[in-house]
């Protein structure tokens, strides 16, 4: 819109400031719009946070919902320098005494020495070409062609690539001045199971010793690794397995042997794992927490300003505590010992918060822990606590027909309209703001022409006063 500027009158009246003035109060129900549109904005965003937050509680809710939540096992070793032990949600809790007879090992063989070579390039086919054959366990043969000029350096690499489960190296047993190199093979694997047969060889090397002076010597036997369980003095049970890794002899636990234990035995013990369930159970109280005390912080009242917090007279925010604390306090059907939270140290402060006695839940725990259990997990057709908590989630967030879902959808269809209210009166706004500047345009010319007339006819009549 062009500028209109008004000159004024001799008694400086100031059309423009007046237009300023009346244009502030027709702004009035605009200021008034933006005002609203920010605090729904404002509500719009806490509620937002409030479905994040009892999203974090329903989590929360999730890791003491199933029985495999509470079989949890701790695993201890009297002496972890011979063995390292995990367990799994299936472990038996018990105590088991475990000797370690011997350690599996990976087979590993060497040429002899009277074959030795005097470098890693030293020609070890005396003929027109050779085979080198081998088996690993009840494996397949494996066999390297060797053409008139290969190394021994040539028989390592070609048994490598075969990728057959044994590894070749080469062994300097000389000196640095001196060297003697002999032909090593290992076996990727452990146990007797993966034991190296020569089956044929036509190098230098004569590994089956068909020259009398050639053969192998042993380094590592292909070994099984041995443990008895229970007490030595009766009938312990003897277990053989071909990894120094044990995971199928106790249900539930897995055993890394490290070192043989002689005639003596540690002690692996299975436990129930207390505190992890228990750090569980707190985590639910501190995000329930978590929801009441942002709910809290926006629903206050102040006296002074009379000024309420964003959620001040806000349905669906009592809504979510209401449901909430339902699901939390109410008594849990098919439970027997312990029917509800209180009974396991759980406590509603004035705030509406939970406080969790320590001491009377790690009572609860190793006293009754399957109880407890059956506080939060769901007993044939009745739910546990738990589940009263994950359903009570979903109801609220439900995409379709949550209280949350329900009240933000409405929140953002209302800021919308707002909105268009609000471009609409900006828009009403500034056409009244042009119109009165026009018609005070007007105004200023006609006062100022018949001011300059008002002035000519004073003039006309101060000189007719002075000819008579």
């Amino acid at each position: 819109m062009p500028t209109i500027s008004f000159g004024g009158l001799g008694n400086g009246l100031d059309f423009g400031q007046v237009v300023d003035q009346l244009v502030k109060v027709a702004q009035l129900p605009v200021d008034r719009l933006t005002k609203k549109r920010t605090d729904l904005n404002a509500k719009l965003t806490d509620l937002t946070t409030v479905s994040t937050k009892v999203a974090a509680l329903q989590s929360a809710a999730e890791a003491l919902r199933l029985s495999t939540s509470f079989d949890r096992t701790t695993v201890s070793v009297s002496d972890s320098t011979v063995l390292s032990a995990s367990s799994s949600s299936s472990g038996a809790t018990g105590t088991y005494s475990v000797r370690v007879v011997q350690l599996a090992q990976s087979h590993q063989i060497v040429s002899k020495a009277a074959k030795a070579a005097p470098s890693e390039t030293a020609d070890i086919v005396s003929g027109g070409s050779a085979t080198f054959t081998f088996t690993v366990g009840s494996g397949s043969n494996q066999t390297v062609n060797l053409g008139s000029t290969a190394t021994l350096a040539d028989l390592r690499d070609q048994i490598n690539d075969l990728g057959a489960g044994v590894t070749a190296s080469l062994i300097n047993t000389g000196t640095e001045a001196a060297p003697s190199y002999r032909l090593a093979l290992s076996s990727n694997n452990t146990g007797s199971d993966n034991a190296i047969t020569i089956v044929a060889d036509g190098t230098d090397l004569d590994l089956l010793n068909g020259s009398g002076t050639g053969g192998i010597d042993t380094l590592s036997a292909a070994q099984n690794a041995q443990v008895q369980i229970g007490d030595q003095s009766l009938d312990p049970l003897t277990i053989e397995r071909s990894s120094n890794t044990i995971t199928d002899a106790i249900p539930g636990l897995s055993l890394t042997l490290t070192k043989t234990t002689g005639a003596e035995t540690v002690q692996v013990s299975l436990s129930q794992d207390v505190n992890a369930v228990k750090t569980n159970i707190k985590a639910l109280a501190t995000a329930y927490n978590e929801v009441v005390k942002f709910i809290n912080e926006r629903s206050t009242y102040d006296v002074a300003t009379k000024q309420g917090g964003v959620f001040f007279n806000e349905s669906s925010a009592r809504t979510v505590i209401a449901q909430l604390r339902t699901a939390l306090s109410s008594s849990v059907n098919g439970a027997t010992t312990y029917t509800s939270v209180g009974q396991i140290g759980f406590k509603t402060e004035r705030d509406g918060t939970i406080a969790v006695d320590d001491g009377q839940l790690t009572t609860a725990l190793n006293t009754n822990y399957g109880a407890v259990k059956a506080l939060f997990v769901n007993q044939g057709s009745a739910a546990g606590l738990a589940q009263s908590l994950v359903s009570t989630v979903d109801a609220l967030n439900d995409v379709v027909g949550g209280a949350l879902t329900l009240r933000k959808n409405g929140l953002t269809s209302e800021i919308t309209r707002v909105g268009d209210d609000i471009a609409r009166q900006e828009d009403a706004v500034s056409r009244y703001e042009e119109r009165l500047r026009r018609q005070f345009a007007a105004l200023d010319g006609l006062l100022r022409q018949l001011q300059g007339q008002s002035s000519f006819l004073q003039s006309q009549s101060s000189s007719n006063q002075s000819q008579n």
